[in-house]
């Protein structure tokens, strides 16, 4: 007889390390889980960003909101505080009503509350697994944002439109409300809009919805004194010349690096921008506006045609169709763009968060890019814009990098578009099908 073996005492202790990442994962994927990490990066920034207040400062943009508030927005001084549409100064005054003092700590109050309802409703409030997954990778992509998304007007909107596209199809005025509302505030959701509007059914209550609240913009307006400015937004980027970080100015990048043809970095200090100037950048900038009205229209029509080429082949996956749609709209208006400020890349997180919730493994692409592009972005500013503003190459290569990213990005929305509507019969039955099969 064979003496007994000794037991294996090192069975439970190898199962237990084996379930302690299983058992992190998930914490993290829990309702708490996200509540902490959504409150570790909030109450981070806000620790930090405390600092400025101590000292009687604010931070980036903040400082010339907090000049705004604390003058009444004037309407004669450069930067003007109409360079935003109407509702944007919204925000800027909540944040001015207690004085210059805690401007800085209501703006980010503000922007984390704003934060929070959006990861809110982009979890299920914690219920949704895929939601729960989306909403921390959002919580990522802040932090790596941060200072961007803490310290400018886009940080206030991109919540807002997380919030209405989340809406989507299901709630189209409501939607539509939501996202004029935003427009309003910052032109750029106006780029999710006209996605909205190809997408649904009920196409009269995208416009009802989007011109009730135009109309209540309008007598506000009116009621405060200041109609002759309500679109004073349109007009003060015209004198604009190509920025600095914008993606077609790329080239001009490398000829001022390079020191050819006279290209050169300037201050534009009537709107406190960097741009640069070479041969042809007068021609391109002029060419921008039109350039991004074409592809706009272009990516329209693609829509249109996604959605009528799924109705024939018994696939018209609206929600879908939104978010791709909404991806190359916002994409093209950064990249098809003379003006390039490193904020414009927190327009980007709500859809692709939208897009990890509704089908992670289709977007999965987008989102590694989009952390790369809020990496690459974090270099620029706020820590080596100095360099870059004075013809660092070794920051012309990041710069260019995260341009590239961008174009990829844009291109494999645009090819999204295409393929949904090439895309046959549902995928669901057969899916389901299969099931039965297995279970049988």
């Amino acid at each position: 007889m064979q003496p007994a073996r000794p037991a294996d005492k090192s069975q439970p202790a190898d199962e237990s390390r084996a379930a302690q990442p299983h058992r992190v994962t998930a914490w993290l994927l829990s309702p708490a889980g996200l509540l902490t990490g959504y409150l570790a990066v909030h109450l981070g920034y806000l620790a930090y960003l405390s600092i400025f207040v101590f000292q009687g400062q604010a931070f980036s943009d903040t400082n010339i909101y907090r000049a705004w508030a604390a003058d009444g927005f004037p309407q004669n001084v450069q930067p003007s505080p109409w360079v935003y549409p109407m509702v944007g100064l919204l925000p800027i005054w909540i944040s001015g009503l207690a004085g210059p003092g805690p401007f800085l700590i209501l703006w980010v109050v503000l922007t984390s509350l704003l934060n929070g309802a959006a990861l809110g409703i982009l979890s299920g409030w914690g219920k949704k697994a895929e939601g729960v997954r989306a909403g921390w990778w959002w919580l990522v992509f802040i932090a790596l944002m941060g200072l961007l998304g803490f310290a400018r007007v886009d940080g206030v909107t991109a919540p807002i439109v997380l919030m209405g596209l989340s809406l989507g199809v299901a709630s189209p005025f409501a939607a539509s409300a939501i996202l004029a509302f935003a427009t309003w505030m910052k032109i750029w959701p106006a780029a999710a809009l006209l996605p909205l509007f190809a997408v649904v059914r009920d196409r009269w209550k995208v416009l009802v919805g989007a011109a009730l609240v135009t109309a209540g913009v309008v007598a506000a307006a009116a009621a405060l004194g200041v109609l002759g400015h309500l679109l004073d937004f349109l007009t003060t980027q015209g004198s604009r010349g190509m920025q600095l970080e914008a993606t077609f100015t790329t080239p001009w990048l490398w000829m001022s690096v390079l020191r050819l043809g006279g290209a050169h970095m300037y201050m534009n200090t009537e709107i406190n921008s960097m741009q640069v100037d070479g041969p042809g950048s007068t021609v391109a900038s002029a060419l921008m506006q039109p350039l991004f009205v074409l592809v706009a229209a272009a990516i329209a029509g693609t829509i249109f045609w996604a959605l009528h080429e799924g109705k024939k082949r018994g696939h018209e996956d609206r929600s879908e169709l939104l978010l791709a749609g909404a991806l190359a709209m916002v994409s093209a208006f950064i990249v098809f763009n003379k003006v390039g400020s490193p904020q414009f890349m927190v327009w980007l997180g709500p859809v692709v968060a939208l897009g990890i919730a509704q089908d992670r493994a289709a977007w999965r692409v987008p989102a590694r890019l989009l952390l790369g592009i809020a990496v690459a972005t974090y270099f620029i500013y706020p820590l080596f814009y100095d360099a870059l503003s004075h013809n660092n190459p070794l920051m012309a290569v990041v710069l260019t990098v995260r341009n590239v990213l961008l174009v990829i990005l844009f291109v494999w929305s645009a090819i999204r578009l295409v393929r949904l509507g090439r895309r046959g019969a549902p995928a669901e039955p057969r899916r389901e099908a299969g099931h039965e099969a297995d279970a049988a």
